[in-house]
């Protein structure tokens, strides 16, 4: 099987990005810089606003986390079925819609029952706009340089959950206030999501990516069976899960910690976040690329597992044992651990390679993961926390690095995916060859 050539590769093409999908790209960073605006303050923030307590406010971002693990889970099954195109146009609405309602009378009426509510609700909304792209993007690009491609929806991610979406607080709280930089996210969101679903005109995303003849009930029980027919797939999920577990469980304690205990100011804080994931914007890509030379698994492995274990704990004691004179010391902890977080790109392409039969159940339990780490992070950040205490947390979140780099090592992919990728297939193009 040749994949199809259309002329000489451009620059951006030799880089892996699917040239098709270029605007598609730009809006999921314009939508992830509004989905990450309140990253660094949300949560002492409805702490103030009806939560009462930080530990009340991470109950809030935990029903949050539900509703993302549910959300990235459905986004991959109903991608296969109705198009990736359409499953990202209900994201968007959804997300605009009770954002919203989470303002106006959640926040703006101190009520703690309606943030468990419409939070949690819109939860829903940006794993299925930006994970939808995801499949969009594997389904399209060839898997030579697959590692690559994701590495640039990575970039995209990243770069706006949570990097610019700081960055964009630091300077907008001050003039606006907390209050009105959370109106100007629902902006930002709107903006990248009309940008993506009004300006990509590639053709495979308006459409189904499975079979004739698979219902949405089949493709949800196909997300789940996978787990069983390709249970390295199932050890993938729990990598996942562990790759962004501590970076949302983190955000539930460390504002107040390194303004209160540390003395960092809020602007301080926000831009320390914007160091860390602007590293982590262009490792994605660096690591994207060199996961198509060294192997996938060896970057997840070495760079992302081993590395965080090692980072994560750095990230904590520097700053709490520098104190707030040796800010750029803080920094310079934080760009370590958004580059080596960064090594764990390569497995939004190793995971669907191991499967390329089921590719859809595998990106939906794939993207499962993704979504259980904003559920299981800030849980055991609330669960832990008020026992061990924000050291001990961090421990535990190097603790499960340590576990992510021992289940990695089982991670192979069939020989039958490593022929696609020697021809230059894409995986759309090995599932459909299978069939």
């Amino acid at each position: 099987m040749q994949s199809e050539r259309r002329g000489p590769l451009g620059l951006l093409e030799r880089w892996g990005l699917p040239r098709p999908l270029v605007l598609g790209y730009l809006g999921v960073l314009l939508f992830m810089i509004g989905d990450g605006v309140e990253a660094g303050f949300i949560s002492p923030y409805m702490a103030a606003h009806g939560a009462g307590t930080d530990v009340r406010a991470g109950y809030v971002i935990t029903a949050y986390g539900v509703a993302v693990m549910l959300a990235s889970w459905f986004s991959g099954a109903l991608a296969e079925v109705i198009g990736p195109k359409r499953v990202m146009w209900i994201g968007l609405a959804v997300w605009a819609v009770f954002d919203v309602l989470y303002l106006a009378f959640a926040l703006g009426g101190h009520n703690y029952p309606l943030m468990l509510v419409f939070y949690g609700i819109r939860g829903l909304g940006y794993p299925m706009f930006a994970f939808g792209f995801l499949v969009w993007v594997t389904a399209v690009a060839p898997t030579a340089r697959l590692g690559a491609a994701v590495g640039w929806f990575y970039f995209a991610f990243t770069g706006g959950l949570p990097t610019l979406g700081s960055l964009w607080s630091s300077f907008t709280t001050p003039a606006l206030g907390q209050l009105g930089t959370l109106w100007t996210a629902l902006i930002l969101i709107v903006i990248g999501g009309l940008v993506a679903l009004l300006g990509v005109r590639e053709r495979t995303g308006a459409q189904r990516l499975a079979p004739p003849g698979v219902t949405t009930g089949q493709s949800l029980w196909s997300s789940l069976s996978v787990a069983w027919t390709h249970p390295r797939v199932l050890v993938g999920c729990v990598v996942r899960i562990i790759n962004t577990a501590p970076e949302f469980g983190m955000l539930v304690f460390l504002p107040t910690i390194f303004t209160k205990d540390v003395g960092f100011s809020e602007s301080q804080w926000l831009q320390l976040l914007a160091w860390i994931y602007g590293t982590n914007i262009f490792f994605n890509l660096i690591f994207g690329v060199v996961s198509d030379r060294i192997g996938w698994r060896t970057t997840i492995a070495g760079f992302g597992a081993f590395g965080c274990a090692v980072s994560i704990v750095v990230l904590y004691l520097v700053p709490t044992a520098m104190g707030p004179h040796y800010y750029w010391v803080a920094v310079l902890a934080g760009m370590l651990y958004g580059a080596t977080l960064a090594g764990f790109v390569p497995i939004s392409a190793l995971i669907p390679s191991m499967a390329p039969t089921n590719k859809s159940g595998a990106m939906a339990l794939l993207n499962f993961g993704a979504g259980g780490a904003a559920f299981v992070g800030p849980a055991i950040a609330s669960l832990f926390f008020p026992v061990v205490g924000a050291a001990g947390v961090m421990y535990i979140f190097a603790g499960l690095y340590i576990v992510a780099l021992v289940l990695t090592l089982f991670l192979k992919i069939p020989k039958a995916t490593e022929q696609v990728i020697a021809e230059g297939g894409t995986l759309q193009q090995a599932q459909e060859a299978a069939v």
